[in-house]
């Protein structure tokens, strides 16, 4: 049967092969995105109270619930600023990767190249290939012992084929975290050459360490030029419900939003009003996993002197430069992710520990599971 030159490049993640190879439970699950960290209250009361409602097992409205779309836009305000149009400039999803693809389909050509870090999350680099793009990536270095953007390196990335940057902060799995003045060389480039930016925000209230939030709608004409792409499944921990969002100009938003309706129709009806209810419900939730994903990092960087770990700015992984496979680990009791293929060398140097779904005090075993 044919293969579509598309998936050339696209390869499985190494986090199945892991999981599937875990045997016993006194193994440290490093390896994947599940946490242990509590739901928001509202969670699974509003799910449990919304099943046997009609509206819950209604295909329509296929690009999300108004009220969930102005609750998406007053989220986005809170945190930038900028107020989008809950009818026109914003469409829910099936989780935020959805939204990333819907978002690439809509406007990218076979060739396109789109800009990303070295290391980046792999269902990125894979998202793009699917929509016919050419990934090409910026390697982030390392300053004061954390993961920091390389500016030149972005600069240079970029060429006369690049029509946009596909970024996070905090990044997974670096725990990069972009600071004002990087944003400020984000939208000077966008600017200069005439791209967009693909925003991925999934991560961008989980920082560490006090930072002072920012982002790419700060700087002047941004907003004409940004496309988010947002999740329920990081800050809130709702990752079963898989609802997402797309958020910027109406454009481009009708045209991901068409993406997103001949892919998959909808989102589950129930998840959105559970969704809707969180992000409109108090959100202390969100600074105590902060604080407690806080105390997980810095308790690996204690159980772990002398490893090569790069402090993560936020999110919930670190990663640990080794040239030992992911099976050396899994044969202490440690469950690690390999890195090839999120990102290019710089990845690959590294495997990640993912600090969602391992309390302290079992994180604090490292330093004996791996003497």
């Amino acid at each position: 049967m044919k293969r579509a030159a598309r998936m050339d490049g696209v390869a499985g993640f190494g986090i199945d092969q892991v999981a599937d190879a875990v045997v016993g439970a006194d193994v440290l699950r490093l390896e994947n995105l599940d946490t242990d960290l509590p739901l928001p209250p509202e969670a699974v009361a509003v799910t449990r109270a919304e099943l046997a409602s009609p509206v819950s097992n209604s295909w329509l409205p296929f690009t999300g619930d108004l009220g969930l779309r102005a609750a998406v836009s007053d989220h986005i305000a809170a945190r930038h600023g900028h107020v989008y149009d809950p009818r026109r400039e914003i469409v829910i999803t099936c989780g935020g990767c959805e939204a990333v693809l819907d978002i690439l389909l809509a406007t990218i050509d076979p060739g396109d190249e789109v800009v990303l870090t070295d290391p980046i999350y792999a269902g990125l680099v894979n998202r793009v290939r699917l929509a016919g793009g050419v990934p090409v990536f910026a390697p982030l270095v390392v300053r004061d012992g954390e993961w920091s953007l390389d500016r030149d390196a972005l600069a240079a990335a970029v060429s006369e084929r690049t029509v946009a940057l596909l970024l996070m902060s905090p990044s997974m799995p670096s725990g990069c975290v972009l600071s004002r003045q990087d944003w400020a060389e984000v939208a000077r480039l966008c600017t200069e050459h005439d791209l967009f930016l693909l925003y991925d925000a999934a991560m961008e209230a989980l920082v560490f360490d006090g930072r002072e939030p920012c982002g790419p709608l700060e700087h002047a004409g941004m907003a004409e030029r940004t496309v988010i792409a947002g999740s329920m499944s990081k800050a809130y921990r709702m990752i079963g419900w898989r609802v997402g969002w797309i958020a910027g100009p109406a454009p481009v938003v009708s045209d991901a939003g068409w993406v997103h309706v001949y892919n998959t129709t909808g989102a589950v009806s129930v998840a959105r009003r559970a969704a809707e209810a969180v992000l409109r419900g108090p959100q202390a939730h969100v600074a105590e996993c902060v604080a407690e994903l806080q105390a997980r990092r810095d308790a690996i960087i204690a159980a772990l002197p002398g490893w090569r770990i790069v402090r993560p700015a936020g999110g919930w992984s670190l990663l640990v430069e080794t040239d030992r496979p992911a099976e050396w680990f899994l044969e202490r009791g440690v469950a690690a992710t390999p890195m090839t293929g999120w990102g290019a060398d710089v990845a690959a140097r590294h495997v990640r520990f993912v600090f969602s779904a391992e309390p302290v005090e079992r994180l604090e075993s490292l330093s004996a599971r791996l003497a």
